[in-house]
């Protein structure tokens, strides 16, 4: 087993399409895995179409989201084809990855009840809002989560429409938590040599990400409303506007808010009630706010970030895309990678084992370019024999 690549030897199948799934199979194949996309023929993945732009053959998209990964047509129509999959599936592999329509995969026999004829398979599923309840056989996507999860109620400001997080937030982290399960799984088959169903969604996922708002809300029935860039509980905590451009200070403790005032020259601050502690200043965020803004807006960007970088209260840029990717800390962390004939860069995997990141090994692939040879080659198991 390569060191940075610590699932090398783990096959997984991916019957996975648009974003959570693949991010998870793609995130199984930056650790080392052999993850195996399967796709429909003629369109494969509806993920592929999803521009402009377009990127080498498919959306800059699914580019983004299926790195390092084989890919196999499998048409669903024909029963010889499902079957081939499935006897696939028991013979080869490890895991089994789907976000397909509620339903689908057990009306094709590619359901977990694959692991009567595989006990070591760990079966994933990503499902929309869950393995059971009255909502259980609906589809789900990003937006719908957002929205019915709660977070776009916290998320934008009061008296505008509500605001969808930007990234895909709900279908990036159903993958991870897809992954994480998935790891868990296989650190518990090597100890009992047995797999088993690993269950997740879009909608559990949203949820999650609700857990402070639901905690404020379960210990005294605060309701938290749309604060744009703020915290609930913590002032000031936000994007401030200086002469020119927008900065994000967090003087998130007492401490943090003295050191400010003494940075925006402004010791009386510390006398006045409403700004004296931070469960005051969250009764008063508007003065509070309106205040601090004020003086920032005295001066450019720049020098208030040096000065409060200088007194250790914690600030940043607000950089926008293009300024993200030119970024000094992000070439120094290497986070874009090439691919190995350098014909794009993506974003890499956020982890490093003993300081080395998991390799950008072969570009996303074309639809159906490894079916013969997946399909071809000798079985794992006869292999063993």
């Amino acid at each position: 087993m390569e060191p940075h690549a610590p699932l090398s030897g783990i096959t997984v199948v991916e019957l996975g399409h648009s974003v959570a799934a693949p991010f998870a199979g793609q995130v199984l194949a930056d650790l080392g895995a052999t993850v195996i996309k399967v796709e429909r023929p003629g369109k494969g993945d509806d993920a592929r179409a999803w521009g402009p732009p377009f990127w080498l053959g498919s959306s800059a998209t699914f580019q983004s989201l299926n790195r390092n990964k084989l890919s196999v047509v499998v048409d669903f129509k024909a029963p010889a084809e499902t079957t081939r999959l499935a006897d696939f599936i028991a013979a080869e592999a490890d895991v089994v990855l789907q976000n397909m329509r509620p339903g689908q995969v057990a009306r094709l026999g590619l359901c977990a009840r694959l692991r009567e004829r595989n006990p070591r398979l760990i079966y994933c599923n990503l499902g929309a809002f869950g393995a059971r309840g009255p909502k259980a056989e609906r589809p789900g996507y990003d937006p719908l989560m957002q929205a019915y999860g709660g977070i776009m109620s916290i998320t934008g400001e009061m008296g505008r429409p509500p605001v969808r997080v930007g990234p895909s937030i709900i279908d990036i982290a159903c993958g991870m938590w897809s992954v994480i399960g998935i790891l868990a799984a296989l650190g518990r088959r090597h100890v009992t040599g047995v797999g088993c169903q690993v269950d997740g969604s879009l909608y559990e996922t949203a949820l999650s990400w609700m857990t402070v708002p639901v905690a404020m809300y379960l210990a005294d029935g605060f309701v938290q409303e749309r604060l744009g860039s703020e915290a609930a509980i913590l002032v000031p905590y936000k994007a401030y506007r200086a002469a020119d451009h927008y900065l994000v200070v967090a003087a998130g403790n007492d401490s943090l808010f003295a050191k400010l005032c003494a940075v925006l020259e402004k010791p009386e601050w510390l006398r006045d009630a409403r700004f004296a502690t931070n469960p005051e200043r969250v009764r008063n965020r508007a003065a509070v706010n309106a205040a601090v803004e004020a003086v920032l807006q005295t001066a450019p960007r720049d020098v208030w970030i040096a000065k409060l970088e200088a007194a250790g209260i914690p600030c940043a840029a607000l950089q926008s895309v293009d300024q993200v990717v030119a970024d000094a800390q992000t070439e120094a962390l290497g986070m874009i990678q090439p691919s190995p004939d350098g014909a794009m860069r993506l974003m890499g995997l956020p982890l490093s084992f003993d300081g080395v990141r998991p390799a950008f090994r072969s570009r996303p692939p074309a639809l159906g370019a490894d079916t013969a040879r997946v399909f071809g080659a000798p079985s794992k198991r006869a292999k063993e024999r």
